[in-house]
């Protein structure tokens, strides 16, 4: 065998171009047996499954010719493989079968037949998804849909706004500008012309998600009846009845048979944020000066049971049990640009993790204003703040965001409202974010790794510093404590609005009150198996929170929260 092998050899060394002819021929006769094998895989088919009318196959059931493939990751059918198509909010992931698992949409293979099949299929499964109904006028004062709402200037797609307005039970949901999101249970604008919702949609090219001012309007085929009536509705608790019920609560129903999910039920429909309980009727409205919410009394005063639902408290003529049902107060949702350059800049200062974020975000929902910001965080302006591009000098925000803490960088500022909170609690948010992002968490790991006790050993001196030069250097300082601004949010956020020299409006506040979690605020820190906190941190820590509780008090302000220490 070795010896013909070095004969061949020999023979094509003597002959390059013999070597070259043979290489040629042996490409060809493989590409031809390639080409072979793709028309001889794709089977014969009746004209009945030609037709591009033909039936599809009903849910579930085997696609012809695709035998036991599993596509894609995790399918098992191929009632699994459809997705929602282009039109109506496709996007690269969709849910399972059993309502959590997501798979990346496999190949279906196959030729011309199968992309055909995939084709109809799809639009079919789509049709049960969503349906396109027309591009709509919408109103930043007066919005056509006025459920909740959410932006990503970075990556939204057409999929994604239907996915979350769906899974709080909306019945519509809307795109506009390219990068907004917005639910609602009905549609309270007049339809344009479809050339004007000519806005791509940021995370998706081809797709369009509204224009400005104007928004695509699917109809969601698959939300929930259950999904709907109970929705997302929160119990606020138990209220005296107000003394002028008419304006206080405009819409009122009596409900012989009464339950929570039917008074809920009346209110998100009539679109209302509050539905009041009061025994046999039910009464919807907004929180306002007349009924703000703000005086809970004792749960008993309401124990009277609902008349259809043997385990559910209904309230009584005079004591409201009451909830907040999924409509989106859109009073405090409008936000602009200062229309004239201020002419001076005030600061949003705080150490990192004390709740800066969070705070924009009540102050642009309190003032209607675009916050700015000393740095550039993309992820921020992806998500709505739309200050955030602009340089802190531009004079087109209401204040500016910074963490800076140096005298010459102070003194830029003509006035600052100064966001303090409990150290142990700002230095476990800022490792957070530093290591899971905006609202994420740091690994397991890190905890128990090098990185936390080199973090705290930099970050809890700056904690003390940061205070103390801002009070020192600043100049018209407001003191806000983050636990105060959480406790009496009405009060503290009022104080903000006037520092800011913008008339305080007190049924703003209330809705800002409503709405006041946004989409970048943490949902509470994640429970640890452990104390990070060593003794030597701890004691670290508590001559810094004493350091500053001296400095506060040395200038007629209110010393730290008493939560700071003992921890």
């Amino acid at each position: 065998m070795a010896k013909l092998w070095f004969k061949f050899q020999r023979y094509f060394r003597r002959k390059p171009v013999r070597f070259f002819t043979f290489l040629v021929l042996y490409l060809t006769a493989g590409s031809l047996v390639f080409l072979h094998a793709g028309f001889v895989g794709q089977p014969a088919v009746s004209q009945n499954q030609a037709s591009p009318a033909a039936r599809a196959p009903a849910e579930g059931a085997e696609l012809p010719f695709l035998g036991d493939w599993h596509l894609g990751r995790g399918f098992r059918d191929a009632g699994e493989t459809l997705s929602l198509a282009h039109r109506y909010g496709h996007g690269p992931w969709f849910k399972g079968k059993d309502g959590n698992e997501r798979a990346k949409l496999g190949d279906y293979g196959g030729g011309a037949w199968s992309r055909a099949l995939k084709g109809r299929a799809v639009r079919e499964k789509e049709e049960e998804r969503a349906k396109y109904i027309g591009c709509y006028l919408d109103d930043t004062q007066s919005r056509a849909l006025r459920g909740v709402s959410f932006f990503d200037y970075k990556k939204m797609t057409v999929f994604r706004c239907q996915d979350n307005c769906a899974e709080r039970g909306y019945l519509y949901a809307g795109l506009e500008f390219g990068a907004e999101c917005y639910c609602g249970h009905k549609i309270q604008a007049t339809n344009v012309s479809e050339a004007e919702c000519d806005m791509e949609c940021k995370g998706e090219r081809g797709s369009l998600c509204g224009g400005a001012n104007r928004l695509s309007v699917y109809r969601l085929q698959l939300a929930q009846e259950s999904a709907r009536r109970y929705g997302s509705a929160v119990f606020r608790g138990c209220f005296r009845r107000p003394h002028n019920l008419s304006l206080a609560l405009p819409v009122t129903a009596a409900m012989p048979n009464m339950s929570v999910d039917k008074c809920v039920d009346l209110c998100t429909e009539k679109e209302y944020p509050l539905a009041a309980l009061a025994g046999t009727a039910c009464h919807c409205g907004f929180p306002t000066t007349r009924f703000p919410l703000h005086e809970r009394e004792d749960e008993q005063l309401c124990a009277q049971k609902c008349s259809a639902e043997e385990f559910e408290s209904c309230g009584t003529p005079s004591y409201f049990i009451v909830y907040q049902t999924q409509v989106q107060d859109n009073r405090c949702m409008d936000r602009r640009f200062l229309p004239a350059k201020s002419k001076q800049l005030i600061a949003l200062a705080s150490f990192p993790g004390a709740g800066n974020t969070w705070a924009r975000h009540l102050i642009e929902l309190a003032t209607g204003f675009y916050t700015g910001s000393y740095y550039f965080d993309g992820s921020l302006y992806n998500k709505g703040f739309k200050g955030e591009r602009d340089h802190w000098r531009s004079g087109r925000t209401i204040c500016i965001k910074t963490h800076e803490s140096g005298q010459k960088e102070i003194e830029a500022f003509d006035a600052a409202i100064l966001l303090i909170r409990n150290p142990y609690k700002a230095l476990m948010a800022e490792f957070n974010r530093k290591y899971g992002g905006h609202i994420g968490f740091a690994a397991h790991a890190h905890w128990k790794g090098k990185e936390w006790p080199e973090f705290v050993r930099n970050y809890a001196p700056w904690w003390a510093t940061h205070t103390l030069d801002w009070l020192k250097f600043g100049k018209k300082v407001l003191v806000v404590h983050f636990e105060d601004l959480k406790q009496d949010l009405f009060v503290q956020l009022g104080r903000m609005v006037r520092l800011l020299g913008v008339a305080v409006r007190e049924d703003r506040l209330l809705c800002v009150e409503s709405q006041k979690d946004g989409n970048f605020k943490r949902s509470g820190l994640r429970k640890l198996e452990y104390d990070p906190y060593t003794a030597d941190m701890r004691r670290t820590i508590q001559a810094y929170i004493k350091l500053v509780d001296a400095a506060l008090k040395g200038r007629n302000l209110t010393g730290v929260p008493d939560d700071y220490y003992p921890r």
